[in-house]
């Protein structure tokens, strides 16, 4: 099989399902290295930005309901969960995390999460890899992007957000005009 052949098999795996696909797996269809995927995928995402890499592995992003808000948020770190149940509790699908951070500027990663598993899976990947929440590095301050079927959606996880105390202040330059 030649490169070309191989990617385009990835394009059509990542097109035929909604479910992320490990790199380690593709590696292991194709009798290659996970190098070599992920090689593949930065050459295929040039082409196709709709694929996103998420802790779980490469996906085609869905299309967007034209529903999305950003949350600033801030909580403990062992409150992760809470927070993310919270959101897809009430319809919501956490499509990423930013923290703006004083000296490297706006840091994003992509999230994906959608449901209470989704979540359960987040939290055991940041504990397999003994690793802690974006947000400590901003004192648990962060955004969350969420996408929703319809704008009361939005506005309930606004609300449960705010009456949880997780919603943090915007400073003057984060307000919209």
């Amino acid at each position: 099989m030649t490169t070309a052949e191989r990617r385009r098999e990835i394009l059509d795996i990542l097109s035929g399902t909604k479910t992320p696909v490990a790199a380690r797996d593709l590696a292991a269809r194709f009798g290659v290295s996970r190098q070599v995927i992920v090689q593949d995928l930065a050459v295929i995402r040039a082409s196709h930005t709709n694929i996103i890499s998420t802790y779980r592995g490469y996906v085609m992003q869905q299309t967007e309901t034209g529903c999305v808000r950003e949350f600033k948020v801030r909580h403990l770190p062992d409150q992760a969960g809470e927070e993310l149940n919270l959101i897809v509790d009430r319809g919501g699908r956490v499509k990423n995390i930013s923290i703006s951070h004083r000296v490297y500027g706006r840091i994003t990663a992509e999230l994906d999460i959608s449901c209470r598993q989704d979540v359960q899976e987040f939290l055991q990947a940041l504990k397999g890899a003994s690793s802690t929440v974006l947000s400590a590095a901003t004192d648990g301050y962060h955004y969350h992007l969420v996408e929703a079927a319809a704008p009361e959606r939005l506005d309930r996880i606004g609300e449960a957000l705010g009456e949880k105390g997780f919603l943090a202040p915007l400073q003057p330059w984060e307000k919209e005009s």
